[in-house]
């Protein structure tokens, strides 16, 4: 199962577009499910991420004004994952308040955004794994917001979860991976 997982777009209000060269990937991909962590501002771009799957979690954000739910949960192979915009979070993509959320909502994997950085961390208890796409459009976000296009490509393969995360930095596509394994309900690095 492959997992699209965007958001912070911020269009109009701040970017006007998807930078091209991240457009391509997500045109290229076969997605399963989409995830939009909030923050799209524009129902241009909700009905764009619409047409991306025939499963689509879109979640609002601190700035949407959009019709949407706070929070979502879905299942994909053996996990139960869970989508929030991560505001009123702070500081900002805080793992312990994060995982409360997670807890709150009964999911192992939490997606999150409002950080518009990009991250994909477990928590000290190694029960939770929080991935945040970061901003697709790379927009300013108050707070430390990397300013750099992003988003993840989340591969469930049985009890393995595989992350690609994709900055565009400098007019390239750069890619990071980290795997992780779950086993007794806690998740390890492969």
């Amino acid at each position: 199962m492959r997992i699209l997982a965007i958001g912070d777009t911020h269009i109009p209000d701040r970017a006007t577009r998807v930078p091209p060269l991240l457009l391509d990937l997500i045109n290229r991909g076969s997605w399963d499910t989409v995830v939009f962590t909030g923050d799209l501002t524009g129902r241009e771009v909700l009905d764009w991420v619409k047409r991306l799957s025939v499963s689509v979690y879109v979640v609002r954000g601190n700035m949407d004004y959009l019709p949407l739910p706070k929070t979502a949960v879905f299942e994909a192979g053996p996990f139960k994952m869970g989508v929030h915009h991560g505001d009123r979070v702070y500081p900002r993509g805080d793992i312990r308040q994060l995982t409360e959320i997670a807890v709150r909502l009964g999911v192992s994997v939490l997606f999150s955004g409002h950080t518009h950085s990009p991250f994909v961390e477990v928590d000290t208890t190694g029960r939770y794994l929080h991935i945040n796409p970061g901003s697709l459009t790379g927009v300013w976000g108050g707070g430390d917001a990397s300013m750099i296009p992003s988003m993840a490509d989340v591969e469930v393969l049985g009890r393995v979860i595989r992350v690609r995360l994709y900055e565009l930095k400098e007019g390239d596509v750069r890619e990071t991976s980290k795997c992780f394994s779950y086993e007794s309900g806690v998740f390890r690095y492969c």
